[in-house]
């Protein structure tokens, strides 16, 4: 009995609760695909997904905040050295913040310049490379053979860095000029396609995003390396 029209209606609702466009897609995502069982699974081959023809929310653009000349060394004399050696392995890796806190010793290999990571955000287990600049900052903390690299939880994390960057006089907030942990992650992969001849797959297969789509804003930053 559920019609497009239904869907459209709730859609409107989350709309007026202040919901954002993409956990309203996540919504639509998941009453999709209890259709699409019930088509395939549940012998149910006439049924319509009602959400296939409503109008869904468009995600805004992604945040394009690059750190700015003087921003990273101010933040990192802002930082104590725990942080400081986070936030550069975030810059060299594109990390995400759940992945810096999960990090323990047993799955960091500083001899053959990797780190293991068994849970991600996208559900698939990947390697990352350190470079030079990774490997140099790790090694200045106490290296041990197991336990958390950090000590910090997610929410620790996030708080370390509202003061070192408060401290650092630059501005935070959700204003185009605020600069956020995971503004890192986006700064890091554009430096990989900037800064190196490594091409998409190898790419993806660092930074760990589920698709290649979702690196297409980057390719621009190559224009010169392809004219």
């Amino acid at each position: 009995e559920i019609r497009s029209v239904d869907v459209a209606g709730v859609i409107k609702e989350m709309e007026g609760e202040g919901k954002s466009e993409n956990t309203i897609r996540l919504h639509l995502a998941v009453l999709s695909h209890l259709f699409t069982v019930a088509q395939s699974d549940w012998g149910m081959e006439s049924l319509e997904n009602p959400v296939a023809r409503v109008r869904k929310p468009k995600l805004p653009k992604g945040r394009e905040r690059r750190v700015k000349e003087g921003e990273f060394g101010a933040i990192l004399a802002a930082a104590d050295m725990r942080m400081a050696v986070l936030i550069v392995l975030a810059v060299e890796t594109a990390m995400r913040r759940e992945e810096l806190a999960s990090l323990t010793w047993e799955n960091v290999d500083l001899q053959s310049r990797s780190l293991f990571l068994p849970k991600t955000k996208n559900g698939e287990p990947r390697t990352v490379p350190l470079s030079p600049a990774a490997i140099e900052s790790l090694s200045m903390l106490p290296v041990k053979t197991s336990g958390s690299v950090f000590d910090l939880t997610s929410d620790g994390i996030d708080s370390a860095w509202g003061r070192a960057r408060a401290a650092a006089g630059i501005p935070g907030g959700w204003g185009e000029d605020a600069l956020h942990l995971h503004d890192l992650r986006h700064e890091a992969t554009s430096r990989f396609f900037e800064r190196t001849d490594l091409d998409l797959m190898e790419i993806r297969a660092i930074t760990g995003h589920k698709s290649l789509q979702m690196l297409a804003r980057y390719t621009h930053l190559r224009t010169a390396n392809l004219a």
